[in-house]
């Protein structure tokens, strides 16, 4: 199981919990009225950066540090750190405000209710491979940003991430 995997687990889990989630739609040159949909999901960044107001209401989920530790005595442990980006658009300052706030607390209080994204089992049964992680040394941090850049407004949120123990081969040969 690598990041890349959890990336592909958190955007199901994301576009699954926003898809009632319809907010306006940055109004581009040509339009001529408001559009309405759900904020779409991108991994590590959007797929044309140059179209950022445009691509408004979105969420971005980006690997960020990756750990991996072991102390004497116990298994492997690797944790990697997910900064996921949340944008929308509103020409109405406060409910610009008030939405954003929404899509990061829907997300925020959907992981806390799950706390593990993962794929079903062959036997359908839930096989979960992802666990959040929320001791005292990983917080879920969440920041709105203050920045002047209405209408459109962002935040992010940090999320920390279990990943399954890797298991070592005895087999060198593999990497030769």
């Amino acid at each position: 199981m690598t990041s890349v995997v959890l990336l592909e687990q958190l955007k199901a889990f994301t576009e699954e919990i926003m898809a009632d989630m319809i907010l306006p739609v940055a109004m581009q040159q040509g339009d001529t009225e408001q559009a309405y949909r759900a904020p779409e999901v991108y991994l590590m960044r959007l797929p044309d950066s140059r179209a950022a107001k445009k691509k408004a209401p979105y969420i971005i989920h980006r690997v960020i540090p990756l750990e991996t530790e072991q102390q004497p005595g116990s298994e492997e442990r690797t944790v990697v750190s997910v900064r996921s980006i949340f944008c929308c658009y509103n020409p109405d300052e406060q409910e610009g405000d008030l939405a954003l706030l929404n899509m990061m607390e829907r997300f925020r209080v959907e992981l806390l209710k799950v706390r593990k994204v993962g794929a079903v089992g062959a036997d359908g049964k839930p096989r979960y491979q992802f666990t959040l992680d929320i001791s005292p040394d990983h917080k879920l941090e969440s920041i709105p940003y203050d920045e002047e850049s209405k209408p459109y407004y962002a935040g992010e949120m940090i999320t920390y991430w279990k990943l399954p123990t890797v298991q070592q081969t005895e087999d060198i040969e593999l990497w030769r």
